[in-house]
């Protein structure tokens, strides 16, 4: 590790080689702009330009998912020794101790660099029920909540904060400073496959949420004990057309057919007042909304018009990840770069558009000649680069990383996923059910569908067959078109509605036994088919079985409302607006839902 003394008179030196020779370090007593401006001036522009590059790392010898083509292919310690990285998503996490320490091993390679500057570690969600590689993750042993959406279920600002606090304390315990999260994004559109990141469909539900969440991540104010919310995506990447997904050429645009903006910029207002530090731009188009029809990464009318200019952001703004050359997945697949509307420029001029707009940061890109490039050609100016890097270590400095990179791996392995934080996670996943129709559950012999059986013994006796049970316990993801393609399988987009085989089955079940039912609502589904036949209908957004038996059998209230309308059928999505909340015709269940009292009962 790096050897740091303090001096007397408080001032910090360092053991760059481990033999006893001292340097000073920046005085951590002097205002952050002051070490920030001393640090810049001794920058070279091959450095800067490093800084202004987002990566991604896997931990050990592994290859990272990498920017173009590179043979041999790099490591992500060796984009940080050989080209200058100080800043990487985290792809697949370890168990705590394992990630502690490799941030701890990447921290010395940072600080054997000329200039030691430390190196920002970053990651995607990480605490729900969702596996996504492009955008969220599972394992590593964190204490596990709802999906965002379920906070949104709970509406509770005092619990969601309390809940953020947690996962903002895990992440450090690992040396995870920056949340690639949270979407301030509106789910007006139900067949978009995101929603489930989203906190809902209500703009001041969302927005109160969300301001709770960045509090509890950052504190009041970004320090040492925060991490630092890179809050997604402006303008809003809700109102997608058709609903499709804006990672693939088919979402390429947001589009305003209702002229509703300005509502998908309320929970960014409510961001900005919650003080979140970073601002990542959406991959679409913001068609028809009066903004250039260039996708929001390179479009200077989102990112200086509105976000610099009109609403006095100067944080980071990182580009959405792989918008300008795509992204190899090594030894399986390259994937095109989602660069909606500047298609047809050469890679050159998109990375001078991008700085042109006002990113500081290009998310997902590993070659810091890009940037080179732009500026040695006369297209972009050495100033403006020192504006983004300014920003960059600004951040680096208030989150304490120049004063201790350092975490405990011991410490880590027992913050991450110890009791009391799984018992918060369970907490919030209950407060977030919500009883949709129907009553407790009553039956001891038990048929289950995506139950476990040991989970279930403790309610009852676990059968094999329909016919032999007096109550089914169902659990059902919200249905969806299955996609071909690398990434796109992992996106839930298309159709609302159960296939007509599947309701018929179900109904059938339903009709034979008394049966609970309990959906997955990672967007809204059409239960209009299922509703008259359950027993219990329940809407859960990422629980653990016992979460869902409790509730079920009437152990634990149900207190969560939904988070938007569950719609009446596909053809009235289709013929809603999709930037306008709640514009579904007769939707099965309205936005703010909850059985009666709150309870199963």
């Amino acid at each position: 590790m790096l050897n740091l003394l303090r001096h007397t008179d408080g001032t910090l030196f360092r053991d760059l080689n481990h033999n006893g020779s001292m340097e000073p370090y920046e005085d951590p007593r002097l205002p952050v702009e002051d070490r920030v401006a001393d640090l810049l001036g001794r920058l070279t522009l091959a450095e800067k330009a490093a800084l202004m590059c987002h990566g991604r790392m896997l931990p050990g010898d592994h290859h990272p998912f990498l920017t173009g083509h590179h043979h041999p292919l790099p490591t992500g310690a060796h984009l940080l020794t050989e080209r200058g990285l100080t800043h990487f998503a985290m792809m697949a996490v370890p168990d705590a101790r394992t990630m502690a320490e490799w941030n701890n091993h990447v921290q010395d390679l940072a600080a054997a660099g000329r200039l030691g500057i430390p190196v920002t570690l970053s990651s995607d969600p990480r605490h729900g029920f969702n596996a996504n590689p492009a955008t969220a993750h599972i394992g590593g042993g964190f204490s596990t909540g709802p999906e965002p959406i379920g906070l949104g279920a709970a509406d509770d600002p005092a619990l969601v904060e309390e809940y953020a606090a947690l996962i903002g304390r895990e992440l450090r315990a690992v040396g995870i400073r920056v949340a690639l999260h949270p979407m301030a994004d509106l789910a007006t559109e139900p067949r978009w496959p995101r929603i489930n990141g989203t906190f809902g469909e209500d703009p001041e539900r969302v927005a109160r949420t969300l301001a709770a969440y960045i509090r509890g991540l950052q504190g009041e104010r970004i320090g040492p004990d925060s991490v630092a919310c890179m809050t997604k995506h402006f303008p809003g990447n809700g109102p997608q057309e058709r609903g499709e997904e804006s990672h693939f050429a088919a979402g390429r645009r947001l589009v305003y057919p209702g002229g509703a903006l300005e509502t998908h910029l309320r929970p960014f207002e409510a961001a900005f007042a919650a003080g979140t530090a970073q601002i990542m731009p959406a991959y679409a188009i913001p068609s028809g909304s009066g903004l250039s029809e260039v996708g929001a990464n390179f479009n200077r009318d989102v990112i200086t018009g509105l976000l610099r200019e009109r609403y006095g952001f100067d944080g980071v703004v990182c580009t959405d990840f792989n918008a300008i050359t795509g992204m190899e997945v090594p030894g399986v697949a390259t994937l095109p770069p989602r660069n909606w509307g500047v298609e047809h420029l050469s890679v050159a001029e998109q990375v001078v558009l991008t700085l042109d707009a006002g990113a500081d940061q290009l998310g997902g890109e590993t070659d810091p000649e890009l940037i080179l490039t732009a500026v040695r050609s006369g297209a972009v100016s050495e100033a403006r680069i020192d504006d983004s890097v300014r920003r960059i270590l600004r951040d680096k400095f208030r989150l304490g990383l120049f004063d201790d990179p350092y975490v405990d791996p011991e410490a880590a392995e027992r913050e991450v996923g110890a009791p009391t934080g799984r018992a918060l996670g369970r907490k919030v996943q209950r407060r977030s059910l919500v009883h949709l129709a129907g009553r407790a559950a009553t039956g001891t012999r038990l048929y289950l569908e995506g139950v476990s059986p040991e989970a279930a013994a403790r309610y009852g006796t676990v059968v094999e067959r329909p016919e032999e049970a007096d109550l089914a316990v169902v659990r059902l993801r919200a249905p969806y078109e299955q996609r071909e393609g690398l990434l796109e399988r992992y996106f839930h987009g298309g159709s609302l509605e159960f296939p007509p085989a599947e309701v018929a089955r179900l109904t059938a079940l339903a009709a034979a036994v008394p049966t609970v039912f309990a959906v997955h609502l990672d967007r809204p589904a059409v239960l209009t088919p299922l509703a008259p036949h359950a027993a219990l209908l329940i809407g859960e957004f990422g629980a653990d079985d016992e979460v869902v038996l409790d509730a079920a059998f009437g152990r634990e209230a149900m207190t969560g409302s939904l988070p938007f309308d569950l719609p009446s059928s596909d053809a009235a999505v289709a013929a809603a607006r999709e930037d306008v909340p709640f514009d579904t015709r007769d939707p099965l269940f309205r936005c703010g839902h909850r059985g009666p009292a709150g309870t199963a009962g």
